[in-house]
Formats: structure tokens, C-alpha cells, sequence
């Protein structure tokens, strides 16, 4: 099998199957180290880092320009690989089931174009046995060769934060597994190049499989009981930011804060695990009592808009609101399972003209995805209410003065709903605007 000292001397490749969020920034991380080979399905995307541009923003031109990546799109150019590592996306469908037609396919690719004595890492989120009962079958029947004897598997959980410039990927302790000893110390010995952190070896492969969907799981259920706790004192009349900030002070306490639970992880990552459990017999409970109360929450926010129009004397079916931030994260243009899209449609079966903005998603995208226009804050004009849907740091910059005029649409107070409390609720209700956070 092939071993880290000859990736080490460049006699042999590592081949990144996947160039996204997950992807790009590890073959960055190994291109100073190793010969890589970056292949993704997308020609847009190959063609704009050749370019030296990174559309999901996680690297800027001039970190692409200091590590060196052969990127293409040409899958035939995987035979020169004799270290895979796998970062496709693995999405959940209209049902929340697990859709591992990514994965199948980048084993199918990898499969036609192995060699004898390669490993093969997977790093997309799974549930507990995907990697040895659903990849290497794949992998085998398209190669001809037999895993074990052949080529080897391991699993390595992606960590990467999108949009976080201190936890970057390599400062970030990497989980590794290994089919065996051997394969196992390779796997380390290789990530360990890049890996300042350091890497911590799991026991089996399934074990690290399970290790990345619970690190998501536990955090959805913490926001589930902050959203939760959100909506009990929202109806006491409580401000919950005031609750958890008296609470926060407990040395134990765990500092999550309600808010729309998206994206490709958090969102996602539970609905495998208990798709597994259902699979093997057993109902999960919590987990999907959480996964019920954040996938909700967009619909609570317009719900909750809704009254507070009509609290500030608004007429609800025709007025106008503005929702500001479409991504499912703040700072970062990745639209993909955004709960603010609820709030869009909730909102539009009432009758209200709903306007978007967001200065970092990708319009073709948003329109792509959710047939939504994405609008310029100068062509707004007036509106009812303004929806701080995410928490991009433009949005801190909106002075109050701007705020006042946006809001200033027909009779009654504006509305101002402050989904993750970015705003002052003092400074708003001086201003004589209706406010309401979670």
C-alpha cells in the first residue's frame, strides 16, 4: 500500500475528490506539502479556481496562489491518485432521508480509475457503515479489485467551519480511521503533514462515522432547547438574550443562543443518524423532537411577524417586508438548506410582498434554488418590517437613521424582527419601531 513517506517525497499523488467547502481548503493545506490533484464535476468551479477564485469564499486569490493544486474536471486523471481523499457533499432529500447519490458517484470515479495498492478516505458525512458496506462494494465492482488485499478504506470526519478564520482546517484536531493497523497509521502519518492540531485515532471506522454525525446531532439539540426556551419566554414576555446572558454566568452553562438551524450539517447530519436507528429497529425520540422544533422555526418567525404587523396597525395582506440574508450561515454565501427560505414562503401565503437581500449570496443561485430575486438595498424603497433573517456583519453597519427611513412604509410603526438580536432593542423602540427578537 502506498505510504505517507513517498506522498512525503512526491512520488506519489493525493487526489481531493470534491472542491468545496470541505474539499478546497484541505487541498490548499496539501498542496504546500504534496502533489495534489483536485477534481470536482463542476467546470465553472475548476475554472474559477484556475482563475484563482473561490466562490464559496473560504480562500482568498492570494492563498490559492501559495500551494499548488492540479485541478480538472477530467476523471481519467484520477489513475495518477494513490491516496483518495473523498468531500462530496452528502444532502438529505424532500423526505429528510439520506441521498448518498454523491457519494456512490465519486466511488464510481474512483473505482474506474484505481490502482493497486491505493487508499481511499472518506471524509462526507455518513451514518455508521456506509464507508465499508455501501462505498467498497462500489469501489470493488468498478475496479476489479478486492478491498483489503487490493486497496484499502479509511474515514476521516470533515470539521471545517465555514466562514471561521481562526479554526481553520488545520488547527483543528482531525479524527482518523484506518480498515487495519496499518492502514490506520498511514491515514494518520498522512494528515498528520498538514494537521497542526494534531489527529486522534479512532478505534474503527464505523466508530468515526458515528463520531461526526453525533458532534452535530448534540449541537442541533442544544439550539432545538434554546429555540424552545426562546418560544415559552417570547410568549411570558421575556427576553430570552437577557435569560441566557443572567444563565451564561454559571460556569457550566453551555452558551448556545436559538436562531434557524440550516446548512449542510447541522440540519443534515441528525437525520442520518436516526434514518440508521430506524433501520436497525429503533425510533429515535430526542433527536428528532429537536430536529421538529429548529426545522419550525422559520415558520415561527412569520408567524410572530405577522402579529407584530398587526400590532403596529399594519395591514397584513399587501405590505411589504424586507428580509435581510438568505445564506444559511452569517458571513458566508452557501444558500444550500437556508430555513430562511420558510420565513419567504410563509410569509408570501399571507399575501405580503416579501423582498430578499443578502451581499454575499450568489443571485443566479438564490434564483436557481429557491426562485427568489435578490433585490439592492437602494432599490428597497419603503416597507412595513425588516426581518434580520441572518447575522452578516453588513447588517450591524445598517445605521438606525437607515433603519427608521426603510421601516417608514403607510401608517403605523415600523417592525423590526432581529431573528439572532444583532440590534439594540432599546435603541429601535426609541425610535419608535415595533422590535422583537428571539
Amino acid at each position: 500500500m502506498v505510504g505517507h513517506e513517498a506522498i512525503k517525497a512526491g512520488t506519489a499523488r493525493i487526489g481531493i475528490v470534491g472542491l468545496g467547502y470541505v474539499g478546497l481548503p484541505l487541498a490548499a493545506a496539501f498542496g504546500r506539502k504534496a502533489k495534489v490533484i483536485g477534481f470536482d464535476i463542476s467546470t465553472k468551479k475548476i475554472e474559477q479556481l484556475k482563475r484563482g477564485f473561490d466562490e464559496t469564499g473560504e480562500l482568498t486569490a492570494e492563498e490559492l496562489t501559495t500551494t499548488s493544486i492540479d485541478y480538472t474536471t477530467n476523471a481519467d486523471r484520477l489513475k495518477e491518485v494513490s491516496f483518495f481523499i473523498v468531500t462530496v457533499p452528502t444532502p438529505i432529500d424532500d423526505h429528510n432521508k439520506p441521498d448518498l447519490t454523491p457519494v456512490v458517484s465519486a466511488s464510481r470515479s474512483i473505482g474506474r480509475n484505481l490502482s493497486p495498492g491505493s487508499i481511499i478516505v472518506y471524509e462526507s458525512t455518513v451514518y455508521p457503515g456506509v464507508t465499508e458496506d455501501l462505498c467498497v462494494p462500489v469501489l470493488e465492482q468498478e475496479s476489479g479489485l478486492k478491498c483489503g488485499i487490493d486497496f484499502k478504506v479509511g474515514y476521516s470526519p470533515e470539521r471545517i467551519n465555514p466562514g471561521d478564520k481562526v479554526h481553520t482546517v488545520d488547527k483543528i484536531v482531525k479524527v482518523v480511521s484506518g480498515q487495519d493497523a496499518e492502514t490506520l497509521e498511514t491515514v494518520a502519518r498522512v494528515y498528520e503533514m498538514v494537521i497542526t492540531a494534531g489527529v486522534h485515532r479512532a478505534a474503527s471506522i464505523k466508530v468515526a462515522e458515528a463520531a461526526k454525525v453525533i458532534e452535530n446531532t448534540q449541537r442541533d439539540l442544544n439550539i432545538a432547547l434554546m429555540n424552545e426556551l426562546a418560544i415559552i419566554f417570547n410568549k411570558m414576555e421575556i427576553p430570552t438574550m437577557d435569560v441566557l446572558a443572567a444563565a451564561g454566568t454559571k460556569w457550566n452553562f453551555l452558551k448556545f443562543t436559538p436562531g434557524l438551524v440550516g446548512g449542510h450539517c447541522i440540519g443534515v447530519d441528525p437525520y442520518y443518524l436516526t434514518y440508521k436507528a430506524e433501520e436497525i429497529g429503533y425510533n429515535p425520540q430526542v433527536i428528532l423532537a429537536g430536529r421538529r422544533i429548529n426545522d419550525s422555526m422559520g415558520k415561527y418567525v412569520a408567524e410572530t411577524t405577522i402579529k407584530k404587523l398587526i400590532q403596529a396597525d399594519k395591514s397584513v395582506k399587501g405590505s411589504r417586508v424586507l428580509i435581510l440574508g438568505l445564506t444559511f450561515k452569517e458571513n458566508v454565501p452557501d444558500i444550500r438548506n437556508s430555513k430562511v427560505i420558510d420565513i419567504v414562503r410563509e410569509l408570501r401565503e399571507y399575501g405580503i410582498e416579501v423582498l430578499v437581500h443578502d451581499p454575499v449570496a450568489s443571485a443566479e443561485e438564490a434564483r436557481a434554488e429557491y426562485a427568489v430575486e435578490l433585490c439592492r438595498l437602494d432599490q428597497v424603497g419603503t416597507v412595513d418590517a425588516v426581518v434580520f433573517a441572518v447575522a452578516h456583519k453588513a447588517y450591524e453597519e445598517l445605521s438606525l437613521a437607515q433603519l427608521k427611513k426603510l421601516c417608514s412604509n403607510g401608517n403605523g410603526q415600523g417592525v423590526v424582527i432581529d431573528v439572532k438580536s444583532i440590534r439594540s432593542r432599546m435603541d429601535i423602540e426609541n425610535a419608535e419601531m415595533v422590535y422583537w427578537s428571539l
